[in-house]
């Protein structure tokens, strides 16, 4: 099979694991949430629309090598674009090991093996420097990804906070986001919440945990949901991110 040279990404994580793997310019349509991940790439693909609702008829017409699609909620649109002909690269991760064995996986679908084998390399350097200066006592961490209803972050995020020195007692590594109630977060009294709500980014006012009539007093940070979101190179930030705030090195 010839190395893709016309690529569609449907998923913010594949653009930006298409960027560091260095073929962000082979890209000729993306959705409404990837552009942003481009800004500092020579990259100027169509926008297609949403991520669950691009427009396939278009999509279609840019003919390319290989669609990325990405997560369980993409399944349907990755199985509707096979069934009108173009080839399609999905991934769906659940956890950490997983997120960056994607790299490797990607790397091969658009002929770049030896970069993602490297991407992924780096990915774990990173995670093993930080957990060797994770200190013995762990804060304990509840992370919000989603507000009405409160719902504590699964997949790879469970991984993340302990991968950051922290405990997170609210679900398993690999697990989907559950909703939580009050007694669930008061029982675990944590010492930090993080915020990471789907799609908005950075603007999130603290007062989402703080004017909750909840009784716990941790320390509330906000944090870019495109750092914990995504099973995506961006991961590795957000972890570090996380251990920023939870110690003083």
């Amino acid at each position: 099979m010839s190395e893709p040279r016309r690529l569609v990404s449907l998923a913010p994580a594949a653009t930006v694991t298409l960027r560091e793997l260095g073929v962000a310019d082979r890209l000729v349509g993306v959705t409404s949430h990837c552009p942003k991940e481009l800004a500092d790439v020579d990259a100027d693909p169509a926008v297609l629309g949403g991520w669950l609702t691009p427009d396939l008829d278009r999509l279609e017409a840019l003919d390319p090598d290989l669609v990325c699609t990405g997560d369980a909620l993409q399944s349907d649109l990755r199985d509707a674009i096979r069934s009108r002909g173009p080839a399609v690269h999905h991934t769906d991760a659940t956890t950490l090991d997983g997120a960056i064995e994607g790299f490797v996986e990607l790397g091969r679908a658009v002929g770049r093996p030896d970069a993602g084998a490297a991407l992924a390399a780096r990915s774990r350097e990173r995670l093993a420097r930080l957990r060797d200066r994770a200190p013995d006592e762990r804060p304990t961490v509840y992370c919000e990804e989603w507000a009405e209803p409160p719902m504590a972050a699964g997949n790879w995020v469970p991984e993340a906070v302990a991968a950051a020195g922290g405990h997170y007692p609210f679900v398993d590594p690999g697990e989907r986001s559950r909703a939580v109630t009050p007694a669930d977060v008061e029982a675990a009294d944590p010492d930090h919440a993080v915020l990471h709500l789907c799609g908005q980014g950075t603007d999130v006012d603290p007062a989402t945990i703080t004017d909750r009539d909840w009784a716990i007093d941790p320390a509330v940070h906000v944090v870019d949901d495109a750092l914990l979101n995504q099973p995506s190179p961006n991961l590795l930030d957000g972890i570090e991110r996380l251990a920023d705030l939870f110690h003083e090195w």
